[in-house]
């Protein structure tokens, strides 16, 4: 007699496989972008989403296609870290992403199912693809640049000899900047004469790889431009947040009464919709740790 049982284990055993298909196809997909340098671009983050998501239901044919999306995406961001070597921070914010695109592509394939493909569904997908993938073969080279302005009271302090000499670097207030962002523990150089250097010394970057080290971070600046109550100083080289944001400038403005910082970078991530505020609310955040060392 055959088990009444089989046919939902049957079933299971195709989803099972469906997912771990769509993880495989994903982690490949990562490899080839990543050797490619395109692991900026809306290319990876959107378009590793969308492989799941195609992926998963073209395999398992399921009732339900955005459930096992999610959970193929769940399952392929839990293995990120330990075999990609990816850290918590970049997959805490690629994870919203990638759930949104896993939502959005499920709620499309459900939509079809519903209609047995028939009527503009079917359609939907490649436009959809097509609209979120937006700069998506540029290499993490969008063109704008923004800048960031915190200004905070001078207090009693006097800014221009805390910038000249070694700051105390403190630890985050800021509940965002605590997600796992790096911190500045030291610097060494002194003197705001153009041309001056400093070198500071950051947290080290710890992924979440089988046998991963940290690596060292650090990132040397150089005074550009030094004028009565405002400095300059432009960044010459970084391995703090070269992966996630190009810093190009911190600008230091300050009299009696307050004191303001401007950052000026680049955003190197796409889609630039999403990224876009991340990165200006991150830099807002540093801005204004930087006023407050200053100025204590």
């Amino acid at each position: 007699m055959e088990d009444p049982d089989s046919p939902n284990q049957g079933r299971a055993r195709r989803l099972l496989v469906a997912v771990l298909v769509a993880v495989f196809v994903a982690m490949v997909l990562y490899r080839v972008l990543h050797d490619r340098g395109l692991e900026q671009t809306a290319l990876f983050y959107i378009g590793l989403p969308a492989v799941i998501a195609i992926t998963v239901v073209l395999t398992a044919r399921p009732k339900n296609a955005t459930g096992l999306i999610m959970a193929a995406i769940t399952v392929g961001l839990a293995l990120a870290g330990p075999l990609l070597s990816e850290g918590s921070v970049c997959l805490f914010f690629s994870a919203p992403l990638f759930y949104l695109v896993g939502l959005l592509f499920g709620l499309i394939f459900d939509a079809i199912a519903r209609n047995r493909g028939r009527g503009p569904h079917a359609f939907i997908v490649p436009v959809a693809l097509l609209a979120l993938i937006e700069g998506g073969m540029a290499v993490a080279a969008p063109p704008q640049t923004a800048e960031v302005s915190v200004t905070r009271p001078a207090g009693p302090g006097d800014v221009g000899r805390a910038l000249t000499e070694t700051p105390d670097f403190s630890a985050f207030e800021s509940p965002f900047l605590k997600l796992g962002f790096p911190r500045p523990l030291r610097a060494e150089g002194t003197g705001l004469a153009v041309g001056a250097l400093r070198t500071i010394t950051f947290t080290p970057r710890k992924s979440l790889g089988i046998g991963a080290v940290a690596e060292p971070r650090a990132m040397t600046l150089r005074v550009r431009e030094h004028t009565p109550g405002r400095v300059v100083f432009a960044v010459v080289d970084d391995t703090t947040l070269a992966r996630w944001v190009e810093l190009r400038e911190a600008e230091f403005a300050w009299d009696e009464a307050e004191l303001t910082v401007t950052l000026r970078y680049r955003r190197t991530f796409d889609p630039a919709w999403y990224f876009g505020p991340l990165q200006r609310y991150a830099m807002t955040e540093a801005a204004d740790y930087l006023a407050a060392t200053f100025t204590r």
